[in-house]
């Protein structure tokens, strides 16, 4: 719409901005026609000072074909619309679709009411968060032919359903890891990520570490591993450091075999730690994808924030892909689909298995999925468990749990019943320290652990260095 004397009048007022800038004479106009084109659009008022007076602007053919010179002259060209109101030329910039814009002085872009020139870091960064430059597609001109893991590509084939039967120039090009010049091929950074011999020798912060933890917090890490092969590996293995610690009970259905039925779905985990490699920010080298098992959650993080254009809102309701090499890879061998799905898959899975639903975290430098875990009442339970018969009971109990205590202090030996109360107040609990709490020897818990475990009541999952111990069987009764 044309601007009328009543918005020039609030414009004046109001005076320079974000999306407007005043100038008395076109001089250095192709530094704020670059820095709205970089940022968000906007007008530059040609005839008006700095002090938001009106001082006019003779306006010819002559000016009109010079702006626009200014404009085309600009790498890439800009697109401008001129408008005139009085002896005023507006120039309306609008919103660059090719991202960076540059002048024969350098790039800017908008700060507030001022044009920025950007330095070399600035550029990098401002390149990167455009999209403009993807870590996958970087060229490793130090990587050759002879850097590639055969069986690792031989692999990768087999499960994408290819055969090699193109010359490898020729499948290295297709699958995105190289491209040809001069008859040589030149590796890229995707080809490192899935196919090197050695990647930890190459990039260290492509790892994905796993740590398990006592309790709910960071002070005692009792497991961790750090994966580093290759970014399929890297899911592989670190799915397995999951499986390996997180409980599962079984369902017999009158097959033959059991149904496995884990605390949270491998299906949603896997979901998670795929998102996490495919869509974390390779640039940033200062973190890895991190899986983490705490006693009452699950957290997967990468690092780098929300891929440009997504927000908390849209998140996981349409497909942004930062690294869009890595994503077809991964989709070549059906670990993902590149439809935006993930999310909702996650979603269902964790409905359908009627566990807490996952919670996301967000900000510039991370993103988090959390897993709460539905534990045992066992486990939750805030209750103090009188100990001995008389012992004043501090915190009501619910009735279940109230009964299934009862039940317990029956059946079991006094030590049987204190270790058991033990275990419930800390899964990880260790030999060492039942003996300190109960006051008996190692070998004297040994021995009722063992009479716990041939009644059913308890179990232990993983190793005995770094596992934790599992109440499967309450009461007869319950």
């Amino acid at each position: 719409m044309p601007l009328t004397k009543e918005e020039l009048q609030i414009i004046l007022e109001e005076g320079e901005g974000y999306r407007i800038e005043f100038k008395e004479r076109f001089a250095d106009l192709d530094r704020e026609l670059v820095a709205f084109a970089n940022a968000s659009g906007g007008r530059v008022f040609l005839g008006i000072s700095d002090e938001s007076a009106v001082t006019g602007i003779a306006i010819d053919n002559a000016l009109k074909s010079r702006i626009h010179d200014i404009a085309n002259n600009c790498d890439p060209a800009i697109k401008i619309i001129l408008e005139e109101f009085g002896n005023i030329l507006i120039v309306h910039v609008r919103e660059g679709t090719d991202k960076p814009y540059r002048c024969s002085s350098g790039f800017y872009t908008r700060t507030g009411p001022n044009s920025q020139k950007l330095n070399r870091n600035q550029i990098i960064s401002f390149i990167q968060a455009e999209g403009k430059v993807r870590y996958d597609e970087l060229v490793k001109p130090d990587f050759t032919e002879q850097d590639i893991d055969a069986e690792k590509l031989s692999r990768f084939l087999q499960m994408a359903g290819i055969t090699p039967v193109l010359d490898q120039p020729i499948l290295h090009k297709n699958l995105g890891i190289g491209e040809i010049q001069e008859g040589r091929v030149f590796y890229n950074n995707l080809a490192v990520l899935f196919f090197a011999k050695n990647l930890k020798d190459i990039y260290y912060h492509t790892v994905v570490t796993c740590a398990l933890y006592r309790g709910r917090d960071k002070a005692v890490v009792l497991d961790r591993k750090d994966y580093n092969s290759d970014l399929v590996a890297n899911v592989d293995m670190a799915m397995n450091f999951i499986k390996q610690y997180l409980p599962v009970r079984y369902e017999f259905t009158g097959e033959l075999a059991r149904k496995e039925i884990p605390q949270i779905p491998y299906q949603a985990l896997r979901e998670a730690l795929i998102n996490s490699v495919v869509h974390r920010d390779y640039f940033e080298k200062g973190a890895n994808v991190m899986v983490e098992i705490f006693q009452d959650r699950i957290e997967i993080t990468n690092p780098g924030g929300l891929v440009r254009g997504l927000t908390p809102e849209n998140f996981g309701k349409i497909s942004m892909l930062r690294n869009p090499g890595i994503a077809n890879l991964f989709q070549r061998i059906d670990y993902i689909e590149k439809m935006g799905t993930g999310i909702e898959r996650i979603r269902l899975a964790l409905k359908e298995a009627n566990v807490p639903s996952v919670q996301y975290e967000f900000n510039a430098a991370y993103v988090k999925a959390v897993f709460p875990r539905p534990l045992s009442s066992e486990e939750h339970t805030t209750l103090e468990i009188a100990r001995e018969s008389g012992e004043k009971v501090r915190r009501k109990w619910g009735e279940s749990e109230e009964k299934t205590w009862k039940e317990w202090k029956k059946i079991l030996g006094k030590n049987e019943y204190r270790i058991l109360y033990e275990i419930s107040e800390n899964s990880f609990i260790t030999i060492n320290e039942l003996s300190g709490k109960i006051g008996i020897g190692t070998t004297a818990i040994e021995k009722n652990l063992d009479k716990l475990k041939k009644k059913g009541i308890i179990a232990r999952v993983g190793p005995a260095k770094g596992g934790y111990w599992q109440i499967i069987k309450r009461t007869e009764s319950d």
